[in-house]
């Protein structure tokens, strides 16, 4: 029988209180939600790593030090979405007497330590991909910006037609357009990796592939409070490792494996007689209670004692030899599945990007008459967006968790595919398909959790040039078919594009590059089609121009009418 357990109810309360901010955040296609909520993002552990933030990764580290992976549990948005779907899966399902729902393992500890370095030297080496792939926060933020989001916006488009039926204008129509094809296949492989993952072993994922586990297991195997066996009031049901997520409890020796335990609080609040406590127990009491002898129970010691003791048994150790072979093949198969699901994403986003690039959509290839072969077009460098700096720190720094795609009032960010290589896959780029960077706008380097987005004021931004427009003369319309045009020079915010006398009464734009900021208005409105007439060229290094002074407004006193 469960036991009211207060430590699992504020565990459960702290989880909401972050997980429910940042999952409405993520979903708010409105842009209702204040842009305060941001912070909640900050605290997230490999991002503020990636961001210098070395205070929160001290207090992260701190406050797993004297109570164990709390930020595994309530903090981590991919380990919350996880319990979630442990929760979900477990509905409507009674468990069958002598039927584990979670067991035992050893910790695998060879392959997430492996790659915990090999995060750590790839990072340190300026490559952050495989950050990007298995950072829990960025993959939680990818299902939320490519799945749960488009749900959200096409269940809000039925039900304003529905309502619209009834005459009824309260909600309105909204375009699904910040998902790409990359982003929508990253995203959906994440999602099936945790629910697999957490369908079969609990937090696997927590504790094999995410380096984020593996940095915070080597602190709280040292942790001050942690979750220990009370030898007297234990009664050897093993109800606490069936509900062990973590696979960290051996109910047979009595121990907790603390470098691998979440404080989930299950274990605790699943013994009726309190046989499991959360209490202070400093790591160098662990391996002497680990030698304290289980106390004689009956029956249960003298078997425990006579099968240690019992070499005569043909049948008991064949037994279990052929159950550790097979548990031991089962989780190669598993992971050798997983792995290979993984290693898919790039290959099937290089297809798809390269079926969409042959339909025509996207940039042009630079060429002047916008014909080019399909076969050896070279694309050019992404447009990072305002407050990168540059593209080399953008792309050691950037998570991909797409926050910024989903934040643009605008809507011209857009997760990459391999077009930009490997090392940019998913991160956002500038893409003026059918809108342009407003002016005044700076919500992208405000939300960045990584901060691979530097916080830029507006007048930063006015002034930052991050692309320069590229006109191609042979593409306008203004030669091909001889008519006016001037969309170009009426949409730039800086008149760095203007139009000059072409033939008779014709004009044609004309680009000043020292006036150009890059926010690709020229672009967006062109309507040549497919390849556009003027297109923004990226700046490696982002610059800062200097604008023309605005003539002063002189107020002239006049009478009352003028005269």
């Amino acid at each position: 029988m469960k036991r009211l357990n207060y430590q699992k109810g504020v565990r459960v309360l702290l989880a909401l209180l972050f997980f429910v901010p940042i999952l409405l955040f993520f979903l708010d296609f409105t842009n209702k939600m204040p842009v305060d909520v941001h912070k909640f993002l900050h605290i997230q552990l490999l991002p503020a790593v990636l961001g210098g933030m070395f205070g929160i990764v001290a207090v992260l580290l701190i406050m797993t030090y004297l109570f164990g992976r709390i930020y595994c549990s309530a903090i981590c948005p991919a380990g919350i979405l996880q319990d979630i779907i442990n929760r979900l899966f477990c509905i409507g399902k009674k468990k069958k007497k002598g039927v584990r729902r979670f067991s035992y393992h050893k910790p695998m500890n060879w392959l997430r330590y492996s790659i915990l370095a090999l995060t750590v030297v790839t990072t340190a080496l300026g490559f952050s991909g495989l950050c990007l792939l298995l950072d829990p926060y960025s993959n939680f933020g990818r299902i939320a910006a490519n799945l749960f989001r488009p749900a959200v916006m096409w269940g809000n488009n039925v039900l304003a037609d529905w309502l619209m039926k009834m005459d009824n204008y309260s909600l309105f129509h909204v375009t699904i357009s910040t998902v790409s094809i990359a982003g929508l296949i990253s995203a959906i492989v994440a999602l099936v990796v945790f629910i697999v993952m957490v369908i079969f072993r609990g937090r696997l994922f927590c504790n094999t592939l995410c380096p984020v586990g593996a940095l915070l297991s080597l602190v709280s195997r040292y942790s001050q409070m942690r979750i220990s066996f009370d030898k007297e009031a234990c009664n050897h049901c093993g109800n606490c490792e069936r509900t062990c997520k973590a696979e960290a409890i051996n109910a047979k020796e009595m121990t907790v494996d603390s470098s691998r335990c979440v404080d989930c609080f299950n274990c605790v609040s699943s013994c009726s007689k309190g046989g499991l406590q959360y209490r202070f127990k400093p790591a160098f009491r662990k391996e002497n209670d680990n030698l304290v002898p289980v106390p004689d129970t009956g029956p249960q010691k003298d078997r425990h004692s006579q099968s240690a003791a019992d070499t005569g048994s043909s049948n008991a150790i064949p037994c279990q030899v052929r159950e550790r072979i097979s548990a031991s093949n089962s989780r190669r198969t598993f992971l050798a599945t997983g792995v290979t699901v993984a290693a898919t994403l790039p290959v099937v986003s290089a297809i798809a990007d390269g079926v969409g690039q042959a339909k025509g959509h996207g940039q042009g290839n630079g060429q002047g008459n916008g014909h080019g072969k399909k076969k050896g077009r070279k694309k050019w460098p992404p447009i990072t967006p305002p407050g990168s700096l540059n593209r080399e720190r953008f792309k050691d720094k950037c998570t991909g968790c797409h926050i910024c795609v989903v934040k643009c009032p605008s809507q011209v960010l857009r997760p990459a595919g391999l077009e930009y290589g490997f090392d940019y896959l998913l991160k956002p780029r500038m893409a003026y398909i059918s809108s342009y960077c407003n002016y005044e706008c700076t919500i992208c380097s405000e939300v960045c959790p990584a901060e691979a987005l530097k916080p830029i004021s507006v007048e930063e931004k006015k002034s930052l040039q991050v692309g320069i427009a590229t006109f191609f003369i042979n593409r306008c319309i203004v030669k091909t078919e001889g008519t006016d045009c001037g969309a170009c020079s009426e949409h730039c915010p800086t008149q760095a594009v203007h139009m000059v006398p072409y033939e008779g009464t014709l004009t044609i734009p004309e680009i000043n590059p020292d006036l150009c900021v890059g926010c690709g208005g020229c672009e967006s409105i062109c309507p040549v089609r497919p390849m556009r007439a003027i297109i923004v060229k990226a700046n490696t290094v982002h610059q800062t121009i200097v604008l023309p002074e605005e003539e002063e407004v002189k107020n002239v006193e006049v009478d009352d009418f003028g005269f």
